[in-house]
């Protein structure tokens, strides 16, 4: 896939660990949240409608990029469009943050998850989201693609939302050893597999969200 010549690549030198002349900066989605723009947006769609919908989540994740001099943009999405993936309804709630009517409780609730993934089919929003940003940049800075931890999914997935303790969550680890391991792995296997995807759909870093 062809995208326009990168102008500024300070960010990708940084990664790669070579000497830059500045520190690079970026905006993480949840910081361009202030911004009037996104609350204009933010009030005529539901918060996942944007994740969901390419144009939105483009035109919001370049809000602080046409407002800032940065040297990156983040792709707006959510880390939790991986619970979803795998069959799991979540919802953000104003002035709440996210949370799961129905989150796992005991090892068999994992049997119930919709596994294994087709990231091309259940999270193809955000590969489509990840092009076309790329495209509507124009080259002036590299997009970064992002996934949540695994065990900072499983967290979400069994506390129901956040957690100041995941006490919950920590149970688990202690009374269903296997049930973890296992849960684990599937979440890996679906956050490797969204990361090559959206790697190939354009993104030129990978941001790994952990709590």
């Amino acid at each position: 896939m062809a995208f326009p010549k990168l102008t500024n690549d300070l960010i990708l030198r940084a990664a790669r660990g070579e000497s830059v002349e500045q520190v690079p900066v970026w905006v993480m989605r949840q910081a361009g949240r202030y911004l009037q723009e996104f609350q204009d947006v933010r009030a005529q769609h539901d918060f996942f409608t944007i994740c969901r919908t390419p144009e939105l989540a483009c035109e919001v994740t370049l809000q602080p990029i046409k407002k800032f001099s940065l040297d990156a943009a983040i792709i707006f999405s959510d880390i939790l469009v991986v619970p979803q993936a795998l069959g799991m309804t979540v919802e953000m709630i104003q002035g709440k943050g996210p949370h799961f009517p129905t989150p796992l409780n005991s090892p068999t609730d994992v049997k119930s998850l919709k596994y294994p993934v087709d990231v091309n089919k259940e999270l193809n929003y955000v590969f489509s989201a990840i092009s076309l940003t790329r495209h509507r940049l124009e080259g002036k800075v590299p997009l970064i693609g992002f996934c949540g931890a695994p065990w900072t999914l499983m967290s979400y997935m069994i506390e129901g939302g956040g957690s100041p303790t995941l006490s919950k969550a920590k149970a688990w680890l202690y009374q269903h050893q296997q049930a973890s391991h296992e849960l684990l792995q599937i979440i890996s296997d679906v956050c490797v597999d969204f990361l090559v995807g959206q790697v190939q759909a354009g993104a030129q870093v990978s941001h790994y969200c952990s709590c």
